[in-house]
């Protein structure tokens, strides 16, 4: 027995039958609707409404008061774990996440602590227990956390780059300290989705955004190595309830062999990738996660339903396909256009799992 009412997304993960294809969207709760706005106004600044659990639940329930999805998803923010680490996470506006303090060096990386989520993410766990008892079982509740590798990227540029030039010197000239960063990231994300587990999260999911910019043996070394020690360190049940693990590079379409691998049960599509030649390569070992390009969210809703019958039509018949966009929708769409997306997928997914 599962413990939401709709559980469609579970099942999906598990890659077990559903009467239809579940459907949810990378950042649901984000700037395109009217609602969030205004709570993001009334708290003044991201890192309160993240750190407040009354507001990051409120936001986090607003899409699904307006649309028939299948899942809701934490709202908090995937650098959360280098701020507990005493860097100093602030929003600047229009330029987005700085750190006040930046690691260069074996010294910061050895001085950097293991977070306590009970300690200095409490907030978060405090939020994950809120929104569950709020969902009542409506739909189940996904916890996530950033990757190592891009959670190093921030803490190493300082923000947001394009070139990765500092990461990237590190792994070339230090790749010990690189490792002893990542290793260090990949238990202190662990600890943090496990204690997000035991809060009530239903499944979780990895969100590596910058694994792409990486070379191949990079990839595999700093990237998914630690997902993998990460994976091998999650509660994979509890109550009874088996939590699946969704696994998610942006740009990874070159490594899907390697990432279904990991043990994961999931593995996140950007819109890059044939989800029907992912489907054959990897569909016997993970369910799939995507892969719409958010550019479509700003057309209408007759070409994204087009676009929604082609991807349901390109996975095929059965189950192991949630539906999302191939990354996080942007803040100029219509909540219009995200009814049209919901909608379409569950009025058109129908007939391929009759």
């Amino acid at each position: 027995m599962s413990t939401a009412k709709n559980d469609r997304f579970i099942r999906a993960l598990l890659r077990q039958p559903v009467d239809r294809t579940p459907v949810w969207i990378m950042r649901q709760a984000g700037r395109y609707l009217p609602e969030y706005r205004e709570v993001r106004e009334q708290a003044g600044d991201f890192m309160t409404l993240c750190s407040t659990p009354e507001l990051a639940c409120e936001v986090t329930l607003q899409p699904l008061r307006r649309f028939a999805l299948d899942a809701a998803i934490l709202f908090s923010d995937i650098l959360t774990i280098p701020d507990a680490m005493g860097l100093g996470l602030y929003f600047t506006e229009g330029e987005g996440p700085k750190f006040k303090t930046t690691i260069s060096t074996a010294s910061d990386i050895n001085k950097l602590p293991v977070p306590d989520p009970a300690d200095k993410l409490r907030y978060v766990t405090d939020a994950v227990s809120l929104i569950r008892k709020e969902l009542n079982g409506q739909v189940p509740l996904i916890g996530f956390a950033g990757s190592p590798w891009t959670l190093a990227t921030y803490m190493v540029e300082g923000g947001s780059s394009k070139s990765f030039s500092k990461i990237k010197a590190l792994l070339f000239e230090d790749p010990a300290s690189a490792h002893l960063l990542m290793n260090k990231l990949a238990d202190s994300v662990a600890v943090y989705l496990n204690a997000q587990i035991e809060a009530g999260a239903q499944a979780v999911m990895v969100f590596d955004s910058w694994g792409g910019a990486l070379t191949t043996p990079h990839y595999r070394d700093f990237s998914l190595s630690p997902m993998q020690r990460i994976v091998d360190q999650l509660t994979r049940e509890k109550d009874g309830q088996k939590i699946p693990v969704i696994l998610f590079t942006k740009g990874g379409g070159l490594w899907l062999d390697d990432i279904a691998n990991t043990g994961c049960d999931a593995v996140g599509l950007d819109w890059s990738v044939d989800i029907h030649l992912a489907r054959k390569q990897i569909g016997d070992k993970v369910a799939l996660q995507g892969n719409m390009d958010p550019a479509i969210m700003a057309t209408n809703s007759e070409v994204i339903k087009q676009e929604v019958s082609r991807i349901l039509a390109d996975f095929g018949h059965g189950s192991g396909h949630v539906f999302n966009l191939g990354h996080g929708i942007t803040p100029n769409i219509t909540p219009e256009n995200v009814a049209a997306l919901v909608d379409a997928v569950h009025e058109i997914s129908e007939q391929y799992h009759s």
